[in-house]
């Protein structure tokens, strides 16, 4: 995959594992929605939750893009991450994931609500600049296939912009 085909896979894609190190204790994971705001991946989250804290403690993270459809490929992204606490941004960023779990779109009359809601669980946006992945070609076994001819190689990190 070459770097447009790699942001191709991320944009077309909206749920990846969030991966972060805890202070004490194996790394955590979690699932979240996503939404991309240029080359960066934002995040909605609570201020309170253990991933902004962890972000605002470490300025990094690991993100696990998941395909979303059948047989499921992957693609890690390493890189910088921030707390945005821009009430706008955070509103815009929960209306696109709504829309997202819903499947519907979400009017524009719904932002105050949706702002109430950002308030009142002091939400903020988690930015996620990637600065390399790291891609891994799929290898699937397929129906009738006694796997005989299967091949396992090993994956490369890669810049998240070439050139």
């Amino acid at each position: 995959m070459n770097s447009e085909e790699r942001r191709a896979f991320v944009e077309r894609n909206r749920t990846c594992v969030f991966g972060f190190e805890r202070k004490k204790g194996p790394p955590s994971m979690s699932i979240v929605y996503y939404t991309m705001g240029g080359d960066d991946l934002l995040i909605s989250t609570m201020a309170g939750r253990a991933k902004a804290k962890a972000v605002e403690r470490l300025g990094e993270a690991s993100i696990c893009v998941l395909d979303e459809k059948w047989p499921l490929t992957y693609m890690l992204l390493y890189g910088k991450a921030q707390i945005e606490r821009d009430l706008d941004l955070t509103c815009s960023v929960m209306m696109k994931v709504g829309e997202i779990m819903s499947g519907n779109e979400i009017p524009e009359a719904a932002r105050p609500i949706v702002e109430d809601m950002a308030k009142r669980e002091d939400r903020v946006v988690i930015r996620v600049t990637p600065e390399s992945t790291f891609y891994s070609p799929p290898v699937h076994l397929n129906a009738g296939d006694d796997g005989s001819a299967m091949e396992h190689g090993y994956g490369k990190r890669l810049p998240w912009r070439e050139g």
